[in-house]
């Protein structure tokens, strides 16, 4: 028999059970639906934390004290307070990789305008840090260096703040607030940025001079990080080796001692959450996929009952010239038919709930093509491992014996 004379009464046996084969093929559809989304949400969330912690800076450098050790470990107050102005102005005098540098500190508190108070984070640095961060303002200006050496009582606030304490819609520049009891006044407001891939309200800020935050909020002589930019991201990794180069001589550790600071770039935050967002799609796509091995292990019952069903009609071919590779290619082909048919049901499907996943419950999503490739790929693998035995025991069969067969 020709290929195309056995895909016509393959799709023919097809049709005349058309319930059967849809049931059978419930498995494969869902299977291949769910990989597919669980691969676009995967993909989606790597592409968000990549944008959001780019828009933060992408050759951005954080240096904070304590040794890099991961994994929630508590370390002692002092290992904490080993960053100093002096390792500030060291890395800002001898660091060439380096546009921008700034200290850094933040505490919790109250922020008050009249009888409307709320809680917030000040976060105090000098007038290098919306240029790292790549914040523009909304209103008003940054305060100057001149006002950073003074530690004057000046601060910007987010959005949020603003809605929260300026309730009648009023300019807040040039009002004065108090962050707990210290009054401070605003000489600007931060552009909106909104929330965060980790549900940070990134308006929920209030910025000062690290000067005044540290004399007069949270009265400590340390700093609790140091942020700069490099000159452009491809030169990130070499900014961190030079910044961790000077910092090891200005703390005066040797070779065999280790860092009392750690130093990281966005590069790698992106990488750690992109590794994290990675291990979680495939155990996502690994549970997804047990609906393709039960959407299998249907086809090949469903086939199995097929060739009982049809032993007879086995039989009639075999006797009138048929040979047991015919028969053999004809459940193999029906098997195929059926996984194919729901794997473009299931991508259709999958794409459906793509779309319904990202406009109704808001996450991100990004369907790759790779993931429909291997979609298809293994809903035909899947069609011909599972076809095959029940279509070889069929192309076993004795014509005799088929025939005969009630």
């Amino acid at each position: 028999m020709r290929l195309l004379n056995l895909i016509k009464i393959a799709f023919k046996a097809i049709v005349l059970n058309k319930m059967r084969t849809l049931l059978t093929m419930l498995g494969i559809i869902i299977g291949v639906a769910s990989v597919i989304a669980m691969l676009a949400i995967g993909e989606g969330s790597k592409e968000s934390i990549r944008t959001t912690i780019s828009a933060m800076g992408s050759n951005m450098i954080t240096v904070r004290p304590g040794s890099d050790v991961r994994g929630g470990v508590k370390q002692e107050r002092s290992a904490m307070e080993t960053l100093k102005l002096t390792d500030y102005y060291a890395i800002k005098e001898q660091a060439s990789l380096l546009t921008y540098i700034t200290p850094m500190v933040n505490g919790g508190g109250q922020v008050i305008n009249g009888s409307n108070n709320w809680p917030s984070t000040i976060y105090g640095v000098n007038s290098d840090y919306l240029k790292i961060k790549l914040v523009d303002l909304q209103s008003g200006s940054m305060f100057t260096d001149s006002e950073v050496q003074s530690a004057s009582k000046v601060a910007l606030i987010g959005q949020t703040v603003v809605d929260n304490i300026f309730l009648d819609g009023e300019d807040p520049v040039g009002k004065m607030i108090r962050f707990n009891s210290i009054p401070f006044k605003i000489i600007g407001v931060l552009e909106e940025k909104g929330e965060n891939t980790f549900g940070q309200d990134q308006d929920d800020v209030v910025i000062a001079p690290y000067t005044t935050v540290q004399k007069r909020i949270l009265a400590i002589d340390h700093l609790e990080s140091i942020i700069a930019s490099a000159i452009s991201e491809d030169q990130a990794p070499e900014a961190v080796t030079q910044v961790s180069e000077i910092l090891r001589k200005q703390h005066k550790i040797t070779e065999n001692e280790e860092d009392d600071f750690h130093v990281r770039s966005m590069e790698e935050l992106i990488s750690t959450f992109s590794s994290t967002s990675e291990m979680l799609t495939i155990l996502l796509v690994a549970v997804a996929s047990i609906s393709l091995l039960i959407g299998g292990i249907g086809i090949m019952n469903i086939m199995y009952v097929s060739v009982k069903e049809r032993t007879k009609e086995i039989g009639l071919r075999m006797a009138v010239g048929a040979k047991g590779a015919d028969i053999l290619m004809q459940f193999l082909i029906e098997a195929i038919l059926i996984s194919i048919t729901g794997g473009l049901l299931g991508v259709m499907l999958g794409l459906g709930a793509t779309v319904f996943i990202e406009k109704f419950l808001n996450w991100p999503t990004s369907v790759a093509l790779y993931s429909i490739v291997i979609s298809f790929a293994v809903c035909a693998v899947t069609g011909i491992f599972f076809g095959w035995y029940p279509a070889k025991k069929a192309a076993a069969l004795d014509p005799i014996t088929a025939l005969r067969y009630e």
